[in-house]
């Protein structure tokens, strides 16, 4: 059994892949070919905003309009602590520090509160001017963009929505990666739109914002390649992986419903066992991750224990919180500063993940999962 399987879409869309290769290879057009521009466009249509700029990969994504917004020593951004490290080491790349801050016990994500008590504390010290905040979209739920951006407004903070994990997601009608300032997205493999390789994503509907990173994009190019105008980056999309993308985008969202059924297969049967995620009114997840949360962390060693025993994959995400790492000891963060995604280190737990899940991978998933219960 796959965690993710990735060789059963290949072979749904294999012919169309192969094509859409050998067109490019044919071409010779590797880098900015037309498939980039045209994925962009299609990027664009989809998420609902003005500008879709394909990038090398996700965490470039970040980087790129943290340089447009040029941070300096002693400017701060805002971002959680329990997701992927890139979501704060792109600050760090960038020039600033990353202020950590706790997530929601119950969609994991950050809030508006939880966002003040960081901003509150970090004010307070004086050592740091906050300047923005990134907010993840965890496993698959947009946060609550509503609430997060009237609290940036009022501290004239931008946001960033780092929708990695959340492209295809819905919040109030809209889709994931139209929210914030600036909004971005991976395509690693892994991700519920993902290519056979590196890729990422920029969408924003300021048309300034977007020229600054179309320079970034290409070593902080002006009129020509040898026209350095600021410092940029090496960031663009390879044609190959735009090409694999544009076939991989046309069964998308057939891919968005079928993780959705996966889910709810899951909630349907373990929700009277184990507390199962939860999605507000007014969201729909893409489900990048299917996460339950164990009642401490023994329960949760012992569900990994007795599915791996049945051959069935788990992944926890994430054991460590970033404020925790090693990478980050000389901010000072201490064990019990941001509490809840502390907690939620040591009790998440994700089954395997992807559309093509038969209902009898399901109910042996669940069974094991509601044996190791007992």
């Amino acid at each position: 059994m796959q965690f993710i399987d990735l060789k059963t879409q290949y072979l749904r869309i294999e012919d169309k892949v192969q094509k859409a290769v050998a067109q490019v290879l044919a071409s010779q057009q590797y880098i900015m070919g037309p498939q980039v521009y045209e994925l962009e466009d299609k990027l664009a249509a989809y998420t609902g905003v003005k500008h879709a700029l394909s990038c090398s990969n996700g965490t470039d994504a970040l980087v790129m309009p943290l340089m447009a917004y040029q941070l300096e020593p002693g400017d701060a951004v805002l971002v959680p602590s329990f997701t992927f490290f890139a979501s704060a080491e792109s600050i760090s790349l960038a020039g600033a520090t990353p202020v950590f801050v706790d997530s929601d016990p119950h969609t994991f994500n950050i809030t508006a509160a939880t966002l003040k008590e960081a901003y509150d504390k970090v004010s307070k010290e004086g050592r740091l001017n906050p300047r923005g905040i990134i907010a993840v979209d965890l496993f698959g739920l947009p946060a609550d963009y509503e609430q997060i951006t009237a609290f940036a407004a009022e501290r004239g903070l931008f946001v960033i929505e780092d929708a990695a994990q959340s492209f295809g997601a819905v919040y109030q009608g809209k889709k994931a990666g139209s929210f914030g300032n600036v909004a971005t997205t991976s395509f690693f493999p892994a991700k519920p739109l993902g290519t056979y390789g590196e890729g990422g994503a920029i969408f924003t509907n300021n048309d300034d914002f977007a020229e600054q990173l179309l320079s970034i994009r290409v070593h902080g190019q002006g009129r020509d390649k040898y026209d350095n105008i600021r410092v940029g980056i090496n960031g663009r999309l390879d044609t190959i992986q735009a090409a694999i993308l544009l076939e991989k985008l046309k069964i998308f969202d057939d891919e968005i419903i079928l993780r959705g059924e996966v889910a709810a297969a899951y909630t349907q049967k373990l929700q009277d066992v184990i507390k199962t995620p939860v999605v507000p009114s007014g969201y729909q997840s893409v489900w990048a991750q299917y996460s339950l949360l164990a009642k401490n962390q023994e329960q949760r060693e012992g569900i990994i224990e007795e599915l791996k025993a049945k051959g069935i994959p788990t992944a926890v995400y994430y054991r460590v919180p970033i404020h925790l790492s090693a990478a980050y000891q000389q901010l000072g963060y201490l064990k019990g500063s941001l509490p809840v995604c502390e907690d939620l280190s040591t009790r998440i737990v994700s089954l395997p993940m992807h559309p093509y899940l038969s209902d009898e991978e399901i109910a042996l998933i669940t069974t094991e999962v509601r044996k190791a219960l007992k």
